[in-house]
Formats: C-alpha cells, structure tokens, sequence
C-alpha cells in the first residue's frame, strides 16, 4: 500500500510562488500516474493536475494551465506542483493522489495524502 505525504504549503500574498512536493513510500511510483486536487471549504474537491508515470503527459485544470506546472522525480519517489502567479481563489487544501487512470476525476484516483494548506492573500 503507498504512502503519500505533501508539504509546501504555507501562506503567501497574491502573485508568489509557492512549490509543493507529494513524496510516495510502500510502493512501485514510477508506473503510476499521479495527480493534484484541491478543495476550498464548503466546495467540492477539484482536479488541478496530473502526470503520467513515465511517459511525458500532463494535464491541468483551465484555471491554473500557465500558473502551474507539474513535474515527478522517479528516482526519488516524489512529484511536485510549482504553483506560480498564485492568486487569492487558489486558497485551498492541496492533495496529491495516486491514478489508476489517465482521468480528471476524483473517482480514478486512490491513496490520497492528509493534504497541505495553501493559502493565497489579496
């Protein structure tokens, strides 16, 4: 059974930056998509980004596609979230996931992390 466990979260004004970081134990990681969701309170959770397992595919929500990129480190278990241009409406709890599809949707997804606070002021 994987393990998953984000950090990078943290508190930053409108137009930073900020790097998450979803490291993965317990498991094969490489063979495996992975993905980032978010959810705000009183919202549902929603997808923001994914990444095949070693081919090159990436996807991204349409609200944060050109702010933030996706990338994955096979060689040490991790994937990554470079959240740039980050603006208030990007307040959230972020959660990585594994895949058990190339999918958007929630329902794809399992071994979720505890989450990490991102938390954008205006």
């Amino acid at each position: 059974q994987v393990q998953l466990v984000e950090s990078g979260g943290g508190l930053v004004q409108a137009g930073g930056s900020l790097r998450l970081s979803c490291a993965a134990s317990g498991g094969i990681f490489s063979i495996y998509g992975m993905g980032w969701f978010r959810q705000a309170p009183g919202k549902e959770r929603e997808f923001v980004a994914m990444i095949g397992g070693s081919d090159a595919y990436t996807a991204y929500a349409d609200s944060v596609k050109g702010r933030f990129v996706i990338s994955r480190d096979n060689a040490k278990n991790t994937m990554y979230l470079q959240m740039n241009s980050l603006k208030p409406q990007d307040t959230a709890v972020y959660y990585c996931a594994r895949a058990r599809a190339y999918s958007r949707w929630k329902g794809d997804y399992d071994s979720w992390g505890q989450g990490t606070q991102v938390t954008v002021s205006s």
